[in-house]
């Protein structure tokens, strides 16, 4: 930390700010990056932030969103981020290095190891963006302990108490985050900048202030430097060397950072110097025996990607550009995000003194909040709203009034011919009687009704008149999108393009039902993608939106909130059960994808020791491949939007890409409580296969006259399978979770390649 702090001295000591500029590691390649850094220093900068490149950075704009997909496409990893620095400390780097990103793939690499690591490779310090406050303070004791610094963020709505305890922790400088009215070369200062700057000063005890996000010229850069001690610029760094010639970005780089500083530090120019080529040091970009997020595994058996159009469906039906309905139409295509990033995101933060804990925010070691600070005090103000909900019995009252409109209480009864089948084939005294829990019957053909009714109340009852939300099959944004028809308020789905293709249909019926449909076409194109983008819009209009998340994942309050909506679920099978049969379940099974199913069935049988709990996930071409997402089955604990929990992840901390024969699991995360529950052993999880999906979704159909969806599917099978090791006097409950009618397709498409393995043929 002391090169951090001396780099401020030797600025203020010439009278002027410091500049710090950012680039990512791997960006535009790995060879390249360190001639970058050197061109920086070279150009005037004195202070370099090296991003650390994460297959999901939430809290990032478009620019910087875009070289983090590149850099991990030119196999970017953790080591080679250092091995960049060292290779730049060879070639004669002074500048301090901090090294920026997302916990995860710290935590991945080990933080006692990359604090080990970074010191011998010459980094200065960290800036972590989406790391807890009480995980940021200690993460800063051990970077202390190596002579390392950690640097706190604050915004413009950074509460004093919470200011104070920033300023606190800072040891070289404070990221102090504005947002600039940019709207040319002379745009003026955000107007509380000064005063915010005054703020910071009054509790910082002389540490500087840098502050960033929207500068982007010389102007700016002098006058935010009359205010500040430092000054950062990112987001126009990328660009030049986005539009910059091939193989030049470190020259490009250089005369950019001249024209802002005006000052040259020749020792280390690249004007007539190197350009970015290999180090010669051997380094690794190995990809993960398991994947590396270089993309999907193409299969070949299924249709080719239809294509997805925003042209108004009337003036040309799908039957004419298609006889197969060829075009999806949406009502946007987003290629990976555009409009505000970390700075606006960052300004919404208000982090006032809190109540002590209102409802916990962790199970177990999951759960929290992992989020950038702009999100802190929205999710206080939620989880507040929450409680006060929760506590009300007319907010409970106004809930049951609704369940005439969502077909509540569902159905429950025993499917005879399924456990007769199971009997058949296991023998006298075995095969234990299976019950469906029927939440394919409530409106809209799924349990995620119950979710988007309680949280639309929720978002009244806290003067919200938007509503945002993601979803991957297509049930939770038909839900969501029903909700807001019936109460009047703007809706718009995230949906990812893959899954837009798979889901036509439910496409075709949110729109039908008045929401915008937007169709995210980045990453795997699938519910994470969709996750991602809700959660970066959802910051642009947080006093007037409310994001109904879908499964019990995200930050808290989310998995607390979905978890007691769903519960209705299984707080009915444990009534309807007792008056069926006298007693308890003996077990109940859901499939698992994100978990609002299963935590939904499973919450109210908890603390049931009789009563066993099955997730059944998505096994898609088998555990032993990487095409699958089967999270609490092949995962690890990881962070991912938001949260603490089980993740699909490679060695390196980023985010595997998924696979599941249906669009509603292959989520490569999971909800923080299914977590804690496996970690003690409350609950069982297992993972079926795609073919044993089909096996499951054949036998309910040509069974019980009940087409199940294909997520239900793989809950079916898990339970025939467990219903075999059961005795006959014994009773299981399956949670149909939702009906297989915009599955059909898909079924039909999969059914050549699945089909042979399973002896299932229907062709005419």
């Amino acid at each position: 930390m002391d090169g951090i702090r001396k780099a401020f001295a030797k600025a203020k000591s010439e009278n002027r700010a410091a500049l710090v500029t950012y680039t990512t590691a791997g960006y535009p390649t790995i060879a390249e990056t360190p001639s970058i850094l050197l061109a920086m220093e070279a150009g005037g900068a004195d202070i370099i932030e090296l991003g650390t490149p994460f297959t999901d950075p939430i809290a990032d704009g478009p620019t910087i969103q875009g070289a983090n997909t590149q850099a991990l496409k030119n196999g970017c990893t953790t080591t080679n981020c250092l091995e960049i620095v060292k290779e730049a400390r060879g070639k004669g780097l002074r500048a301090p290095v901090l090294l920026m990103g997302y916990y995860n793939p710290l935590l991945a690499y080990g933080e006692e190891r990359m604090l080990q690591d970074s010191k011998k490779a010459g980094v200065n310090g960290f800036i972590m963006v989406d790391l807890p406050p009480e995980e940021a303070v200690r993460f800063r004791k051990h970077c202390t302990d190596y002579g390392l610094s950690y640097v706190p963020l604050i915004a413009p709505a950074t509460s004093e108490k919470r200011m104070k305890l920033l300023c606190s922790i800072a040891d070289s400088f404070i990221y102090v985050v504005s947002r600039m009215g940019v709207t040319g070369a002379s745009a003026a200062l955000s107007s509380g900048l000064p005063e915010l700057l005054e703020r910071v000063h009054k509790y910082s005890g002389g540490i500087p202030a840098a502050v960033g996000f929207g500068v982007s010229t010389r102007e700016h850069f002098v006058e935010v430097g009359k205010v500040s001690e430092g000054v950062v610029i990112g987001s126009q760094i990328i660009n030049t060397l986005k539009n910059g010639p091939a193989g030049e970005g470190a020259k490009a780089v250089e005369e950019y950072c001249y024209g802002i500083t005006q000052r040259r530090n020749p020792q280390t120019s690249q004007t007539n110097g190197a350009n970015g080529t290999s180090n010669g040091h051997g380094i690794s970009t190995a990809a993960n025996p398991h994947g590396d997020g270089s993309g999907w595994i193409a299969n070949g058996h299924a249709e080719p990607p239809k294509d997805i159009s925003t042209a108004d469906p009337t003036k040309q039906p799908a039957s004419e550009s298609d006889p197969a309905n060829g075009t999806v139409h949406v009502d946007a295509v987003t290629k990976g995000g555009d409009g505000p990033g970390l700075a606006d995101q960052l300004e919404a933060l208000n982090t006032d003194e809190k109540d002590p804990e209102l409802m916990p925010s962790r199970f177990g070691q999951f759960g929290g909040q992992y989020v950038p600070e702009s999100l802190m005090d929205c999710l206080a103000q939620l989880e507040q709203g929450f409680e006060d909900a929760r506590n009300d019995s007319k907010f409970w009252e106004e809930f049951r009034s609704y369940y005439p409109y969502m077909s509540r209480p569902s159905s429950l009864h025993r499917a005879d011919r399924l456990t007769e089948h199971v009997r058949k084939e296991i023998g006298a005294g075995k095969g234990a009687n299976i019950y469906l829990k029927r939440e394919d019957l409530n409106h809209t053909g799924s349990h995620k009704i119950n979710n988007a009714i309680g949280q639309i109340l929720l978002a009244r009852r806290l003067g919200k008149t938007e509503i945002i939300a993601e979803t991957g099959a297509g049930q939770h944004g038909v839900a969501t999108a029903t909700v807001c028809a019936r109460f009047g308020m703007k809706c718009t789905v995230y949906m990812g393009a893959e899954d837009v293709r798979r889901q036509a249909l439910n496409v075709f019926r949110m729109k039908l039902l008045g929401a915008s449909v937007v169709a995210v076409d980045s990453g795997s194109r699938t519910l994470r993608d969709a996750v991602n983008e809700a959660m970066r819009k959802w910051v642009e209009r947080l006093d007037t939106t409310h994001y109904i998340i879908g499964s019990a994942i995200g930050p808290h309050p989310f998995p607390t909130i979905v978890r007691t909506f769903q519960s209705v679920i299984g707080s009915e099978t444990k009534e309807q059960m007792q008056s069926l049969t006298g007693r308890l379940p003996d077990a109940v099974v859901a499939c698992v994808g994100g978990g609002s199913n299963a935590v939904g069935m499973f919450h109210p049988f908890s603390n049931d020791e009789s009563v066993r709990l099955l997730g059944v996930e998505a096994g898609g071409d088998g555990v032993d491949t990487a095409r699958h997402s089967a999270t609490l089955t092949g995962g690890k604990p990881g962070v991912l939007h938001g949260v603490r929990t089980y993740i699909l992840q490679n060695a390196e901390g980023q985010i595997d890409e998924t696979h599941s024969v249906s669009a509603g699991l292959d989520y490569p995360g999971v909800g923080p409580e299914l977590s804690n529950w496996k970690e003690s052993n409350r609950a069982k999880f297992i993972a079926a296969t795609d073919a044993e999906a089909f096996v499951g979704f054949r036998l309910l159909s040509q069974l019980e006259g009940i087409i199940p969806a294909l997520e239900t599917s793989h809950a079916i099978f898990g339970a025939v399978e467990l219903a075999k090791t059961m005795s006959d006097k014994e009773n299981i409950v399956i949670n149909l979770s939702g009906r297989g009618d915009k599955d059909v397709q898909s079924v039909a498409e999969e059914l050549p390649t699945i089909g042979p393995k399973i002896g299932w043929d229907l062709r005419f």
